[in-house]
């Protein structure tokens, strides 16, 4: 527990373990300037694509893994049990209150796609569409975060955010590692589709 600038924590988020940050807000805010003339649209055009990919990526990952997953998903990759940041805003929230939550939600899920992509490297190493897509999506959510770490800081001066990680699977036997990350993937299935409907109208132009 600590407090934590973004440049650090982007960092933290290749590493699949618990981290926390404390939310601030203060005059050292990194690299505001930076921010892309276009940094809204980029965002926005970004969670529409995970939006858009998501069911395929978490279909594609139940193929490879095999039977028992194909043909009893529903039971295996239950993600009622799984941990996976709260998410409270709606439409109605505050702008500034819904982009946290974005960052808190984008952090982990690239955290835990870097825990899937290493198992599936081990697992499934010449499943070549499954790791192109784990990358693609990784590499868009990374520059996602990167989009709202320039508008948090642009817009609200916030530079530190409380982030939490999920428990890495790095020793877990095969079958459990195949688990976590279909119960993760579906679990981002359902949850990007709530965070398109919530966050798109607040990246919209006027």
């Amino acid at each position: 527990t600590g407090v934590v600038p973004f440049v650090a924590l982007l960092l933290l988020q290749r590493r699949p373990v618990a981290g926390r940050a404390l939310l601030v807000t203060g005059s050292g805010c990194p690299g505001h300037s930076l921010c892309r003339s276009n940094v809204q649209e980029q965002t926005r055009r970004q969670v529409a694509l995970l939006n858009a990919t998501a069911q395929d990526l978490f279909s594609l990952y139940l193929k490879c893994q095999g039977e028992p997953f194909s043909s009893e998903s529903d039971r295996l990759c239950n993600s009622s049990s799984i941990f996976f940041p709260s998410f409270h805003v709606n439409r109605t929230s505050e702008r500034k209150e819904v982009m946290v939550a974005m960052y808190k939600l984008f952090a982990f899920l690239n955290a835990s796609l870097g825990n899937i992509t290493r198992d599936q490297e081990e697992l499934n190493p010449t499943a070549k569409e499954l790791l192109d897509r784990l990358h693609n999506t990784t590499k868009t959510t990374r520059g996602l975060i990167s989009n709202l770490t320039c508008l948090l800081c642009k817009n609200y001066n916030i530079f530190q955010v409380d982030v939490s990680y999920g428990k890495s699977s790095k020793d877990k036997s095969s079958f459990k590692k195949k688990q976590q990350g279909c119960q993760v993937l579906r679990k981002y299935v359902q949850v990007i589709a709530q965070a398109a409907r919530i966050l798109l109208p607040h990246l919209s132009p006027p």
